[in-house]
């Protein structure tokens, strides 16, 4: 059976009205969207400030609070990500400031210091111990819950297809990804032309955003992190 007949198929036996073109349009118009990154290129690269890219080249990097600790944060920040709360990380080089979203208070954003991120009696304070098997299952069930509330019963049909069809399909970011992107961020640092000003890991919608000092902005599936690291950015 083709795919068009598959389509018909599956819309004869939903409930929930399907309009499949105007799924299709809503998921390949932005550049991330619901189900993660639409492109199918390697890297999606997304231009600046054009007057941050003309003085690229006369600015001087200079070491911040991330950059002094960094070997003492960076085991911090796995342990973020792997062994507590966290799903969302984002790591200012530039100005030292940590950003995370927990799986606990999953609409809110919380706001940090590198230095404090150091110290293993803070890390303990602000983010509870949560395996990551643990965290994934706790992040499928709220979107369990989402599924069952009566508001979201006034979604539009188009929404609701792609977003059950995501939930049933979804996968988190691979451990050893975290790992391996975490390992590298000082690289990035070091480039002297197009170094890294800041960072964000997603272990839901398994990308990486990267920010470089030209104000370009990189946008990568983690799966093909390493290879963009090989071909762009590591001799």
């Amino acid at each position: 059976m083709n795919k068009d007949n598959d389509e018909q198929t599956d819309s004869a036996n939903d409930p929930i009205p399907r309009d499949v073109e105007l799924e299709q349009l809503l998921l390949k118009e932005s550049i991330v969207s619901v189900t993660g990154v639409t492109n199918t290129e390697l890297q999606i690269g997304i231009r600046g400030d054009p007057s941050m890219r003309e003085t690229t080249f006369d600015r001087q990097r200079y070491c911040s609070p991330v950059d002094n600790y960094f070997d003492e944060l960076k085991p911090h920040l796995e342990e973020l990500l792997l062994n507590r709360s966290t799903y969302r990380l984002y790591i200012g080089f530039n100005n030292g400031e940590i950003r995370t979203c927990s799986i606990f208070d999953p609409l809110r954003e919380e706001i940090h210091s590198a230095e404090k991120l150091v110290e293993d009696a803070y890390l303990d304070r602000h983010f509870p111990l949560i395996g990551y098997e643990e965290k994934i299952e706790l992040i499928r069930e709220v979107y369990q819950l989402l599924e069952k509330s009566k508001v979201y019963n006034r979604v539009p049909a188009h929404w609701k297809h792609i977003m059950l069809r995501r939930n049933a399909e979804w996968d988190p970011m691979e451990r050893t990804h975290i790992e391996s992107i975490l390992e590298t961020l000082n690289v990035l640092r070091d480039i002297q032309q197009y170094y890294l000003r800041n960072v964000t890991i997603c272990i839901m919608q398994d990308i990486v955003r990267m920010q470089f000092n030209c104000d370009g902005t990189q946008i990568i599936n983690a799966d093909n992190y390493k290879q963009f690291l090989q071909d762009n950015l590591i001799s």
